[in-house]
């Protein structure tokens, strides 16, 4: 088998494309994991994302291995499979037990347990053609979960209405991988290698959209005064829960009527006295006469 398949000049052309920007994709990461290694911490970053990229890469080897003429696919994600264990050694060295603990059961359940169990199914139980299509097949559900990623992005991004964890660079990158490599699974012929970019395009799309619509997008400030307002009504009611709780309804008519001016009572009384001391002594005069 050729290094290069030079009878499909666009092939070799779109691939040599894909290899250089899926290069600065995979290499995207590296100012994050720079900090990681300067700080001696991961700060709260998780490890999938790393663990799945692995993942890709090494099934889609896998699949060019059951293929001619794709020398192209096997570089780059040679070097993914470098580049992303990497990563993860660099993230296993510095974070903390539990994250730790649980990249390294992701490692075993997906990386180890589930490719060795879709090697020895693929190479025992199908041959030839089939063999690579059970493959590609694979490696097409996989890449499209993986391109579905992104829609927690979106989501953030349409609730928050700002881009701020989106960078337009990397959605940028990603859209125009997508597009090298569905123009090369097309010259390819290889549905396998072309569909799942479609969904990568459209996704990438939607995201440097949304980038346009909301990086200049300002909140009108009456839509901010309510906005403010409503992030204070949990305090208030919080109040008013705890007011009740308290003060009981009982309670409150209980402390108005203790509270009511008794000065008019008061005055009665002193008038009533007087005038029975009054009529005592009346008696009393009577009673002497």
């Amino acid at each position: 088998m050729p290094l290069f398949d030079t009878h499909n000049t666009w092939a070799f052309v779109f691939g040599l494309m894909g290899n250089v920007i899926s290069f600065s994709v995979f290499l995207s990461p590296v100012p994050t994991f720079y900090r990681v290694w300067k700080k001696k911490t991961t700060e709260g970053f998780q490890s999938l994302p790393y663990v799945v990229a692995l993942f890709s890469a090494t099934l889609w080897l896998y699949y060019a291995t059951q293929k001619k003429d794709v020398f192209l696919l096997v570089t780059i994600n040679s070097f993914g499979c470098f580049i992303e264990t990497i990563y993860i050694s660099i993230f296993l060295a510095y974070a903390p037990k539990k994250a730790r603990m649980l990249t390294v059961k992701l490692l075993l359940l997906m990386n180890f347990g589930g490719f060795c169990l879709i090697l020895l199914l693929c190479q025992f139980l199908a041959k030839g053609t089939t063999r690579a299509k059970i493959i590609g097949g694979i490696c097409v559900g996989f890449s499209v979960c993986v391109f579905a990623a992104p829609l927690s992005i979106i989501r953030t991004v349409i609730k928050t209405r700002s881009v701020e964890y989106m960078p337009f660079s990397l959605s940028l990158t990603l859209t125009i991988s997508a597009v090298v490599w569905l123009l090369y699974g097309l010259a390819l012929k290889d549905i396998y290698v072309a569909f799942p970019n479609v969904i990568g395009f459209a996704l990438g799309a939607l995201q440097m959209i949304l980038y346009v619509v909301y990086k200049y997008c300002k909140t009108p400030p009456h839509l901010e005064e309510k906005e403010v307002e409503a992030a204070k009504l949990p305090e208030v009611t919080l109040d008013m829960l705890k007011l009740g709780t308290v003060s009981s309804p009982e309670t409150i008519t209980a402390v108005r009527q203790a509270k009511k001016c008794t000065c008019g009572n008061d005055r009665r009384a002193e008038i009533e006295d007087g005038q029975n001391a009054k009529n005592g002594k009346q008696s009393s005069s009577a009673t002497a006469t």
